[in-house]
């Protein structure tokens, strides 16, 4: 069986993001692992400064406060690593679709080219265990017996490559070889500018007009999210206090 058609070249990866939206939440915790011939060959991983806080709710299910990205590095420079860390294997994760989407939205704002082929375990986990009652990373490193603590990135990207290996192991053949092989991964996404100056002193005298308290950071915004908060902002508390 030749590498191509074992596909045992890829990057297993996860994100951490401050929502489940694209166009609205951002990334906060990369996690990337390197695997040649199901082995871990090398692994990536850092916090990136998200353009809003990190909600209770994050907080709780991630173990990650704000402290911990004090050091966190910036967005364009998070896309630039990554893009080069994964270079030309294709991606692997568990709903990687959703992953791609916020690294792609990223990249294309950055004006750098993100075209992958990915393999989801997801998908391949529905198609060989419909009879578990869930299908969530979790769940599925549970009944494979893989060590995994939920909710980080590299741990993540680590469980989903080491569930890979278990469902190719159990499941793969000259009959399946198609459902484990990359396929492109398709996101359309048009690149956004940067708030306008405009954009930020309406929104900050909205705010500062009804004495509210934001989760996002105003200077980090888009022209389209930008409008979104102000139309939002409009729409509940109206133009006066």
């Amino acid at each position: 069986m030749t590498e191509i058609e074992r596909n045992d070249t890829y990057v297993a990866l996860d994100l951490e993001t401050t929502g489940l939206n694209p166009k609205e939440d951002s990334i906060f915790e990369i996690g990337a692992v390197k695997v040649t011939d199901g082995k871990i060959t090398d692994t990536y991983s850092t916090f990136v400064i998200p353009a809003k806080q990190l909600s209770e709710r994050v907080t709780k299910l991630t173990g990650i406060t704000e402290k911990d990205l004090e050091h966190a590095i910036e967005p364009w420079q998070a896309i630039a690593n990554i893009i080069e860390f994964v270079g030309e294997a294709p991606l692997l994760g568990h709903s990687i679709l959703f992953d791609f989407s916020f690294l792609k939205r990223e990249a294309v704002n950055r004006k750098l080219s993100f075209e992958k082929k990915g393999i989801d375990t997801l998908r391949i986990a529905r198609l060989f265990l419909p009879e578990l009652p869930s299908k969530r990373l979790e769940d599925l490193t549970r009944h494979f017996q893989i060590r995994h603590r939920a909710h980080r990135a590299l741990e993540d990207a680590r469980a989903a490559s080491e569930l890979y290996e278990k469902l190719k192991e159990q499941f793969w053949t000259k009959e399946t070889a198609a459902v484990f092989a990359p396929v492109p991964l398709i996101y359309k996404v048009k690149r956004e500018t940067p708030a306008t100056k405009h954009q930020k002193e309406r929104l900050r005298e909205l705010i500062l007009m009804h004495g509210l308290n934001v989760d996002y950071d105003i200077e980090k915004l888009t022209r389209n999210q930008a409008s979104r908060y102000t139309d939002k902002l409009l729409e509940k508390y109206g133009r006066k206090s």
